[in-house]
């Protein structure tokens, strides 16, 4: 498996892309990242079309266990953050 990119790199990429520079680059990703934040958090969902859709969803109180003692122990209900990938993406990976 190949490395992830790192953000530097998805950055540059961007810039090529974009056909412009790196600062530039930088602000429009972090500005889509600063969106995606502040609106799943808030309860939303975001789709990004050709990649899916990102969403939180709501955990109910559970028992789990705890792996050192192998005691059982209640955990609240909590909140997780979800990616649904597209299709499109799908069908690219794997044709």
């Amino acid at each position: 498996m190949a490395k992830p990119m790192t953000k530097t790199q998805l950055v540059a990429a961007l810039a090529d892309e974009m056909g412009s520079d790196k600062k530039t680059a930088m602000g429009a990703l972090d500005a889509i990242i600063g969106v995606i934040t502040r609106e799943v958090s808030g309860g939303g969902a975001v789709t990004l079309p050709g990649v899916g859709k990102i969403y939180c969803r709501e955990r109910p109180e559970r028992m789990v266990r705890n792996p050192a003692t192998g005691e059982q122990i209640k955990k609240e209900a909590d909140k997780v953050v979800k990616m649904t990938i597209a299709k499109a993406l799908k069908d690219s990976v794997n044709g």
